[in-house]
């Protein structure tokens, strides 16, 4: 996979990644997850400017069948049961865990339509956007960028590092929770 690129779409490819990774925390459009749009829009952009497409990231709209559905579904919950009964427990008896910081979410206790809100756009964004854009443009660029015979290796450990660190307003539990399962995803 690794591709000789130029300095210059090095260059727009790690600053790239630190819009990826920054904007959303920023708080700039004050519409929830709206920020999706421009991280997308520049994500695009510098696909182009390569020559390649969301295709050349995994992206098809021709495998969004219903058992891929099915099997992702599946997989999140088959993760969801290791990471919250057998991983994190382990890792609770070794270091202090503190529970992951829910605060963003409060708005959505005993109100069914907010919570309906956040489940569907949890979905979109959880399963589509962070999917397209950490493990499909952030790995690929990484992939592209580090030479060797372990450039997947260090793609992927750095793609998922920078994934857990993106949800840092979920604590230290939330972190490596997103670490993990973008591990496992991946």
């Amino acid at each position: 996979m690794h591709r000789n690129l130029s300095a210059s779409n090095i260059a727009l490819s790690l600053a790239g990644i630190v819009f990826i990774f920054v904007f959303p925390h920023l708080g700039l459009i004050p519409i929830p997850f709206v920020y999706t749009l421009p991280v997308l829009l520049l994500v695009w952009l510098l696909l182009r400017r390569t020559n390649e497409n969301f295709a050349d990231l995994g992206f098809s709209f021709k495998r969004f069948e219903s058992k891929a559905i099915f099997l992702g579904a599946l997989a999140a919950i088959l993760l969801f049961i290791f990471l919250n009964y057998f991983l994190f427990p382990l890792l609770s008896k070794i270091i202090f865990l503190p529970k992951a910081n829910l605060d963003d979410f409060s708005f959505i206790r005993h109100q069914f339509v907010n919570y309906l809100f956040i489940l569907v756009m949890g979905w979109v964004v959880g399963g589509w956007y962070e999917e397209l854009v950490f493990h499909g443009y952030v790995f690929t660029r990484f992939e592209k960028i580090v030479p060797g015979k372990y450039a997947t290796v260090i793609s992927f450990l750095l793609t998922n590092i920078i994934f857990g660190l993106y949800h840092v307003q979920l604590g230290t539990s939330g972190m490596l929770n997103a670490f993990f399962a973008g591990c496992a995803y991946h």
